[in-house]
């Protein structure tokens, strides 16, 4: 019978007389159990406190034969805490106890808040990037927020400079806001610095969208817009981006022990622009296609300068080597993550560009994505550690049942029969009646079975492979890259090449490594035509200094992992966010919030970066994105990642370090002031951080490119003790994140060895349920001896020679033209027709005088 005793300190005159009746359906419904066996038992006025506080409060303890478990008791638990709020007792002033009493072994489990909003889905969708609203805000530090009252002052007295009446920016029309903007333009020219980044202020400030007087968020949001896109029109970015320029070159000498938030301050308004103006564009995208299209050609065609990404990155690089440390890393980072979003395009784009290539090299459309098929997937409850595990055995000790009960339950008679006629017909029919029987459950399982969500691929090389193997055994011979011979083969071995060849899957790096190899086979027959996309352009930017790119934003992200400071010559990357002042304690708080919330928004774009270059990279050529791998992998990218996930993950994608009513634009909209002792609500409603699950999405996905197929990364994983961490990922309780990691898992599964597997049967289960099988893969069976470390050796050798072949044949600027045919006949040479200028044929005669009569010509050293 079905029992729950409550004891609070809420008066019992306060309680409403149905309340036990509420709470006895609610225990029912929540059990499963008959209303009319449960049982509830309310006491108020308890002398009783709860956190060393008289506020109202409960416990409660809750009795059932059967429907309690360590999940389900978080089920029970948020229901009745829920049914607790309507007599004034919060969750988190709830505890509950649940007892099961099955006899001499009682089991009881404590449940609380913390561990009920654990067990809960993350409603999270995987996307390019937050919304507009968000990803504005990140843009600026709390301890920035003083600097906005900076551009309307600025403002203001440039317009009273114009004598311009102190009207709010939104009132002026477009002709006027075009006036002023060119004026202000036009002294960003000049060379006193002060006057320039007033003026820069004043573009920041109608950027932000001349806030002064605005009422709501969703109204400062579309002024902003207008604003910007109004300043893309006039040129406004062109003119920062030589602003940019200039402060970049000018590059004070900075203290590096000492650098704060004020050390950058020209920058910050340089970048906030051109972020702010880039990051509108993104959002009008589909409402402005033109514009759009304009702004990426004028990204991607810089012929006079360096591109604007590589100039980033190069600040970057400045800014990691130490010698300029005051740059803003986190506004340079951002800008980085937006202008190649906005330039190469998000998944989306991606999935239009793989169709297209595929279509042109006539292979067939793949109508199964990765991200669509995750999103729609439910998350799975993880599995359980070591002390869920002994908590169960003990609390089911009694309802374990021996093996041989279960096998006598299903034992068939076997009936010998006779030379009898009567036997041989009864016989016969119980056959029948057996197989039709069969029959039928073969077809009810069919029906009944759930269905993968997705379709099982095998490659070429694996087809051929199973051939070879079924030909050595059968026949005692192989046929090398022959797939269609199946002459003296069973026809089980011809169904089994029938279902293969069904699920065969042609990918594009196969194609191209194909046509590679054809090139280096056949250089004077052959050519390369390369198209000239965005992404080609930004390869090609990138190739000379790639490798101290991916090492710069390596050890930016390792410095976000890092508690403190474990080198003297480890960056700083809190410079552009620590004022000059310590703050006094009331507002320590805000900064410790502020410092947190730093680092996540540039792990965010780091993960960001890196995803965005693998798929584009690999999508363009396959090359260009081993290269990137390669030089990733060498700057110890693999267990950087896994350092990252080494920590309490469930919290990180739970962290709250916001504060929301201090975020922009709600900041501007009211003289906010913090007062920490009066309280400021911290976090949102939600249950998670965008910020950090998208951060761990992006950093599982570019785990899983590094070492997809890799055997020498794979076994990094194995080596470096990756299986309990990305195990610890699985708490994540979002689909899209425990796809990546059970993918991880299941490349190493066959190193772990077969205690790994026996003793985690619910993870292989879950691979099976979520992870596209192939074919010939025997990752749950697999045999150690596959794993020889000087193959692997001679893998990444392979593939290194490969990428450097590539390299040289389309980028290298020395390379002789050794293949070119040379004509070596006097006679074609002499008769050849050469076009001379004017100017030679004019002073013909003082070149022959010169250069034939006044020289002796030794003609056998000629000759």
């Amino acid at each position: 019978m079905p029992c729950i005793r409550v004891e609070t300190n809420v008066p019992q005159a306060k309680i409403p007389a149905d309340f036990p009746v509420k709470l006895s359906n609610v225990i029912a419904k929540s059990l499963g159990k008959p209303l009319s066996y449960c049982v509830a038992i309310v006491t108020g006025g308890v002398s009783m406190t709860f956190g060393g506080t008289t506020e109202p409060c409960a416990y409660a303890t809750l009795m059932s034969i059967g429907a309690l478990g360590v999940n389900e008791n978080k089920k029970h638990s948020k229901a009745i805490a829920e049914c607790m709020s309507s007599i004034g007792v919060t969750p988190d002033s709830f505890e509950m106890m649940s007892g099961m009493n099955s006899g001499p072994d009682d089991s009881w489990m404590m449940t609380k808040k913390n561990e009920v909003e654990n067990s809960e889905d993350l409603e999270f969708v995987y996307q390019d990037c937050d919304t507009h609203a968000n990803e504005i805000a990140e843009l600026y530090s709390y301890t920035e927020h003083w600097e906005l009252h900076l551009n309307l002052t600025a403002f203001e007295e440039q317009m009273n400079q114009y004598n311009i009446s102190h009207i709010p920016w939104r009132h002026f029309t477009e002709q006027q806001k075009s006036s002023i903007i060119l004026k202000i333009l036009d002294q960003l020219d000049y060379s006193d610095k002060t006057a320039r980044m007033k003026s820069a202020r004043c573009i920041l400030y109608i950027a932000q969208g001349g806030w002064l007087g605005i009422q709501s968020d969703v109204e400062q949001i579309n002024c902003a817009k207008e604003s910007c896109l109004l300043l893309y029109k006039l040129g406004t970015f062109n003119a920062f981006v030589d602003l940019l320029n200039l402060e970049i070159e000018r590059n004070p000498v900075v203290n590096k022990s000492s650098v704060n938030l004020s050390d950058s301050e020209d920058l910050r308004v340089i970048l906030s622009v051109l972020y702010t103006i880039t990051e509108v564009i993104r959002s009008e995208r589909d409402k402005e296609p033109a514009l759009y299209n304009a702004f990426c050609n004028e990204i991607m065609n810089d012929a006079t300068e360096d591109l604007l990404i590589i100039t980033l990155f190069n600040m970057v690089t400045k800014f990691c080597s130490g010698t300029s440390p005051h740059f803003p890393i986190k506004k340079i980072l951002l800008l980085i993550w937006k202008l190649i979003l906005l330039v190469l395009g998000g998944t989306e784009t991606l999935r239009l560009l793989k169709e297209e290539k595929r279509r042109i090299q006539n292979l067939p459309s793949q109508n199964e994505d990765t991200i669509d098929i995750a999103r729609n997937m439910r998350p799975s409850s993880p599995p359980s550690f070591p002390a869920d595990i002994l908590d169960e055995s003990q609390r089911r000790r009694r309802g374990l049942v021996k093996q041989s009960s279960l096998e006598e339950s299903q034992t068939f008679e076997v009936t010998e029969f006779d030379n009898n006629e009567d036997e041989k017909a009864k016989s016969e029919e119980s056959v029948e009646q057996f197989q039709k029987w069969q029959d039928v459950q073969t077809l009810t399982r069919k029906i009944d079975r759930p269905k993968l969500p997705w379709k099982p691929k095998v490659h070429k090389k694996e087809v051929d492979a199973f051939l070879n193997v079924a030909r050595e055994k059968f026949i005692g011979y192989s046929l090398e890259d022959d797939s269609t011979t199946l002459f003296g083969l069973p026809e089980p071995i011809h169904e089994s090449v029938a279902i293969l060849k069904e699920h065969t899957y042609v990918s594009l790096s196969e194609v191209q490594i194909q046509k590679e190899e054809s090139l280096n086979r056949n250089p004077l027959t052959m050519k390369d035509e390369i198209e000239q996309t965005n992404t080609e352009v930004l390869y090609q930017a990138m190739l000379p200094s790639l490798p101290q790119y991916m090492i710069c934003l390596l050890k930016i992200l390792l410095a976000t992992t890092t508690r403190g400071k474990t080198a003297n010559d480890s960056i700083n990357i809190l410079s552009d966010v620590l004022p000059k002042q310590l703050p006094t304690t009331d507002f320590q708080s805000v900064l410790d919030i502020d410092l947190n919330r730093h680092k996540e928004i540039i792990v965010k774009a780091v993960s960001a970066i890196l995803i965005l270059l693998l798929k584009h990279f690999k999508l363009n050529h396959i090359y260009q994105f081993e290269f990137m791998s390669q030089h990733l992998v060498f700057a110890n990218c693999i267990p950087l990642i896994l350092k990252f996930f080494n920590q309490e993950i469930v919290n990180y994608v739970k962290a709250r370090n916001s504060i929301p009513i201090i975020d922009i634009p709600s900041c501007i909209l009211s003289d906010f002031q913090p007062d920490i002792n009066g309280g400021i609500e911290i976090g949102s409603d939600t249950k998670y951080c965008w910020r950090n699950i998208f951060s761990c999405i992006n950093l599982l996905r570019v785990l899983n490119k590094l070492c997809k197929w890799k055997n020498s990364r794979i076994m990094m994983l194995v080596i470096f003790k990756s299986s309990p961490i990305l195990k610890r990922t699985l708490k994540i309780r979002h689909a899209m994140a425990q796809v990546y990691a059970l993918k991880l898992l299941k490349m190493q599964a066959k190193y772990l060895g077969r205690n790994w597997r026996k003793s985690n049967l619910k993870t292989v289960s879950l691979i099976y349920q979520k992870v596209r099988h192939h074919l010939t893969d025997d990752w749950a069976y697999g045999n150690f001896l596959d794993a020889k470390p000087w193959d692997f050796q001679a893998e990444e050798i392979t593939l290194r020679t490969a990428v450097d072949k590539f390299n040289n044949r389309r980028y290298s600027k020395n390379k002789e033209d050794e293949f070119e045919t040379v004509d070596n006949n006097l006679n074609s040479v002499l008769g050849m027709e050469i076009d001379f200028s004017d100017g030679f044929r004019k002073n013909y005669h003082l070149w022959l005088q010169d250069e034939v009569y006044n020289n002796e010509i030794d003609w056998d050293k000629l000759f």
